[in-house]
């Protein structure tokens, strides 16, 4: 794994802060920076803003916005009226749902290439490395073998902008976009920079460099509710001062496109990643000790733990593989607090290899710690089929938003990049989308 703060890295790769600071120094790439707020953004070198600008002649423009780890419920909480009136003026989804892994890092990539994991290379945020022999957290760009839209927007002429408050998205999303912000100030331990930064990188990428798509991860619900001490006892009380700030970001952003004149050409697309589940600290499921109590499987397997999901591996000959599946199945049935223990290879998950062998799920209320106990100690987790339902709305004031509908239909993860790439007037993908446009 790697050092955020040192850079220092293992054979995955370097830390995706010493990365990109390499390719500033050798040239690969320039740093821009906003007037307004004094944040830097890093471009395709050589690549002036208006040179940019002058790529493309459309007036549209989307933006996706992901505030990470929200419950479809809280939008009608009262906490959140801003993003309750983009809902209600938009195309509203309520039938939507994350995908397996329910976990960041995997339906952010589904975001933006439209497919499943088995087609992307990345289904969870943590996996076993087989050939690093490590667990590792995919945050690197070669782990996202699938072209995104971002991507394909750019071939097409078009600007794209990243503005990503974890530092792992930064990472896998590495220099696909036209530009790009380097999230910053990073709150130690979380890992991610707090919304009131991000949406200011937000504004201020708008305002100076106008891309056609901009994508923005906004991480406080998520990083305050995984912490929360009061979640299970549905005070969530950080939470919910998370979700009052994030809500009124959102609001100075639609704020900012209707004052600027871009709202009436926009689509503005709202979503969650996941949402969240809490647990009492004496529902805890472990495999790793009744996993090493069998013979046949004690120091032959590793397991990669996603909070709301174990993913496990074999690690002995692949001629025993079948055998090793079933008894991992069936000794993980056994264990308190789990769900389901799936083979990987079962036709709904499309999770790839990737994922490993068996892929287990606990249950609402409970959260994996593995390799022990106390390897995780925070209340809020995902990963787990009770954290599938996920708000998605979209809004905006282009003539292609319908106020006020309501779809019956099953939204998923996999629809952003349909649904912007159709916005767009670009062609699927060779293979095609696994999501569908819903528009």
């Amino acid at each position: 794994m790697c050092d955020p703060t040192s850079g220092h890295c293992d054979a995955a790769g370097p830390a995706p802060f010493a990365r990109g600071l390499g390719e500033i120094r050798a040239g690969r790439r320039t740093v821009l920076t906003a007037a307004a707020s004094g944040l830097a953004f890093s471009t395709v070198a050589g690549l002036e803003p208006a040179a940019l600008a002058a790529r493309a002649s459309t007036r549209k423009r989307a933006y996706v916005l992901v505030v990470d780890g929200c419950r479809p419920e809280e939008i009608d909480s009262g906490l959140t009226p801003n993003l309750l009136a983009l809902r209600e003026g938009g195309v509203h989804h309520p039938r939507a749902t994350s995908m397996p892994v329910m976990e960041t890092i995997p339906n952010h990539t589904m975001m933006m290439t439209g497919v499943r994991p088995d087609r992307s290379g990345v289904p969870a945020n943590a996996v076993y490395d087989r050939a690093l022999g490590e667990i590792r957290t995919l945050d690197q760009p070669s782990d996202l073998r699938f072209p995104t839209v971002i991507e394909r927007l750019n071939r097409r002429g078009l600007t794209t902008g990243t503005v990503l408050s974890k530092e792992y998205l930064y990472g896998i999303f590495g220099e696909r976009a036209t530009h790009r912000w380097e999230p910053f100030p990073i709150v130690p331990i979380s890992g991610h920079a707090p919304d009131d930064f991000t949406m200011r990188a937000t504004l201020d990428m708008i305002g100076e460099l106008d891309p056609h798509l901009v994508f923005v991860n906004l991480g406080d619900v998520d990083r305050l509710g995984h912490t929360d001490l009061t979640g299970p006892t549905t005070l969530e009380a950080a939470r919910k001062l998370a979700l009052v700030n994030t809500d009124r970001l959102v609001g100075d952003f639609v704020a900012e496109l209707k004052s600027s004149g871009r709202w009436e050409h926009s689509i503005v697309i709202v979503l969650a990643d996941h949402s969240m589940d809490w647990s009492y600290p004496d529902r805890i499921v472990s495999l790793q000790g009744p996993l090493s109590e069998d013979p046949f499987l004690a120091d032959r397997f590793v397991i990669a733990d996603n909070g709301g999901a174990d993913l496990v591996y074999f690690t002995g000959p692949r001629s025993e593989r079948d055998k090793a599946v079933r008894r991992i199945r069936r000794i993980a049935s056994d264990v308190p607090g789990v769900l389901k223990a799936w083979d990987r290879r079962a036709d709904w998950l499309r999770l790839g290899p990737e994922s490993g062998d068996v892929v287990v799920f606990c249950q609402a209320g409970w959260r994996f710690s593995d390799p022990d106990v106390y390897s995780n100690p925070i209340p809020g987790n995902h990963g787990h089929p009770a954290t599938r339902a996920i708000p998605f709305f979209i809004g905006g004031g282009h003539r292609a938003v319908t106020p006020g509908k309501v779809s019956p239909r099953h939204a998923r993860t996999t629809d952003v990049a349909p649904t912007v790439g159709a916005f767009f007037g670009l062609k699927p993908p060779r293979g095609g989308y696994d999501g569908k446009p819903r528009l």
